[in-house]
């Protein structure tokens, strides 16, 4: 049997059964007396029995009235629950963010815009979906997520592209290794080092690759590996040097491993916020927006060798003080 009810009707229904009459319940509603009696007497024709026994002081609800009532009850308080999740989705409190993103940005980069995120929209629901680059721009544009923080190379043409930070390659090699005792090094001093190499897919190998060629040097013996704890623990087992961007240096910490900058060419690479922009973009996915901006434009704290971008991109951000070179938190291993 289909009842075709309204919002309106339930209310009027369990106003009634709590008020024990028409008169009371009809001003809780700011409705007329007999309107409201009229609503009910709807609700009974369209249920096909009577919710109520009516009395010479009060209405009492029958044994079915109980029932509906507590049906109602339940009903109207999953739709104004659902309603205020609505006005807070409207109003950027409420929703669901998705963000793809690299692991060493998900580990280092966005856990502190997240806290403060989460401070200020508590009752957002954030998802943070680690993936290999070419996996990133991928998700994006099928929709899986609202947003990625990626690297980018080549814009891609149909994506809307914001720059926020960079990051530049350093050496990487353990204690006792003849590169400690220099300030700097340069990619040719790599040629013939015995190499360890992040396997295609990672967002480094294409800097690593480019930066070698660019530099006419060959490596001596190279190990792939894809997460980044394996490079770092061959690299500390004396199996080769490698080439890791600042924001995966506090990652390899846990290896006791030394670093040095790269120059010559200098490799840098740019972190930037993608989006789709032919997708609608919702309150909590704009504030999440913002609240990376507003990161980048505060200069907050990166590790060595990462910096925050101008609005143009074209230079350091305002920023905190970063660890003394060399030092690093102790974060779990990731992949690239």
């Amino acid at each position: 049997m289909r009842m075709d009810l309204t919002v309106q009707q339930l209310r009027a229904v369990v106003e009634v059964a709590d008020a024990g009459g028409f008169t009371t319940a009809a001003q809780r509603l700011h409705l007329a007396q007999s309107s409201l009696s009229r609503t009910v007497a709807e609700v009974e024709r369209k249920v096909g029995v009577p919710l109520f026994e009516r009395t010479t002081r009060r209405l009492v609800p029958t044994a079915a009235g109980v029932e509906f009532t507590r049906i109602a009850r339940e009903v109207l308080a999953s739709f104004d629950a659902g309603l205020r999740h609505f006005t807070g989705f409207l109003a950027g409190t409420r929703g669901h963010v998705r963000v793809a993103t690299l692991p060493s940005l998900a580990a280092i980069l966005l856990p502190p815009v997240i806290a403060r995120y989460r401070r200020e929209l508590p009752d957002v629901e954030l998802s943070i979906e680690d993936c290999l680059s070419d996996e990133v721009l991928t998700r994006v544009r099928s929709g899986a997520v609202d947003l990625a923080v990626t690297v980018v190379g080549e814009p891609p043409g149909d994506l809307e592209v914001q720059p926020l930070a960079a990051d530049e390659c350093c050496c990487v090699f353990p204690p006792g290794h003849r590169f400690a005792d220099a300030e700097t090094l340069s990619w040719q001093q790599i040629s013939g080092e015995p190499f360890i190499a992040f396997s295609p897919g990672s967002s480094i190998r294409p800097l690593v690759d480019h930066a070698l060629a660019e530099a006419g040097v060959v490596p001596g013996r190279t190990i792939e590996a894809r997460n980044i704890a394996a490079v770092a623990g061959l690299a500390a087992a004396g199996l080769g040097v490698s080439a890791i961007p600042g924001l995966v240096l506090p990652l390899v910490a846990f290896a006791g491993l030394r670093h040095r900058p790269l120059d010559g060419p200098r490799a840098e690479r740019t972190i930037a916020l993608v989006r789709d922009p032919s997708r609608p973009r919702p309150p909590a996915v704009a504030a999440f927006t913002e609240a990376l901006l507003r990161a980048r434009d505060r200069g907050d704290g990166l590790p060595d060798h990462a910096r925050w971008l101008t609005r143009r991109g074209s230079g350091p951000a305002p920023r905190a003080a970063r660890p003394a070179s060399g030092s690093g938190r102790r974060n779990r291993p990731a992949s690239t």
